[in-house]
């Protein structure tokens, strides 16, 4: 992926999760952008009432995956990392 693709991708990325953010913060909870990997994978992070939620990982794949994706159908998958992980 080139710079220039992986910063289209990015700015795709940022407009999806402004779109989901809403029903995120409604509930206590945010997200935050941590990296787009070459392989497609987009890594983010769950915040406030999203991070000890029994649906998150529903929420991910279900609500943040699906929209990530329709705005940059390149992304091939979305996965939550930890605080640790963002070194």
């Amino acid at each position: 992926m080139s710079l220039e693709n992986k910063e289209a991708t990015i700015a795709k990325i940022a407009t999806a999760l402004n779109e989901i953010r809403p029903f995120l913060e409604s509930d206590g909870g945010d997200i935050s952008f941590i990296e787009l990997e070459e392989d497609g994978t987009v890594k983010v992070q769950l915040h406030g009432a999203c991070i000890g939620c029994s649906v998150n990982q529903m929420t991910l794949k279900s609500g943040v995956e699906m929209t990530i994706k329709k705005h940059a159908p390149e992304v091939k998958q979305v996965v939550e990392v930890g605080m640790a992980s963002k070194a």
